[in-house]
């Protein structure tokens, strides 16, 4: 009678990160759903993200700041690279041969998603005026929620720096009311 085969015990880590995954998937897709219209490249960003986020879990310190601080600042990185990758016209290739086509229901879905965020993206399309760090930070205090510590985190920057670009930005976007 052969040996049988049993599944590798689920790791501490993995129940952490599958937690992880399940409490920001929403504000992940959120983000990307923010900054285009196209279910399948909202799709598309938010998996590329979670894999890129699960390859560097090692690395990922509470200490440091929250998971999706951590998360949204992959997520930049991430879009950072697909914006890089269509202004070259790499784009069309390397996304069509790896890509799983999206079920009618999937992309119903996702519509929905993008929809939800029409006014965040309308947002971020009206704030295109402003510095890109000041959009940032007015997108990730304002419309996903971070402290400004967080979000500091994120875009790389002290938390004094965001407080006062989150000061100045809303009082910008007062006097243009």
């Amino acid at each position: 009678m052969p040996t049988p085969v049993h599944p590798p015990p689920v790791t501490a880590a993995a129940r952490t990160f599958e937690a992880i995954y399940q409490a920001e998937f929403d504000v992940v897709m959120a983000y990307f759903a923010r900054r285009t219209a196209d279910p399948q490249t909202a799709a598309d960003l938010t998996a590329d993200t979670f894999v890129a986020a699960i390859t560097s879990f090692g690395t990922f310190d509470r200490t440091k700041g929250s998971a999706r601080a951590w998360l949204l600042g992959i997520s930049r990185r991430v879009f950072a690279q697909h914006c890089e990758a269509v202004t070259r016209g790499r784009d069309v290739v390397v996304r069509m041969k790896g890509r799983r086509a999206l079920s009618s229901d999937e992309i119903d879905d996702l519509v929905g998603r993008i929809d939800a965020e029409r006014e965040g993206r309308e947002l971020v399309e009206a704030l295109e005026a402003l510095p890109a760090l000041d959009r940032e930070v007015i997108e990730l205090v304002d419309l996903v929620g971070m402290t400004p510590k967080e979000a500091a985190a994120v875009l790389g920057v002290s938390s004094g720096a965001v407080r006062i670009r989150l000061f100045r930005v809303r009082g910008k976007l007062r006097g243009q009311a």
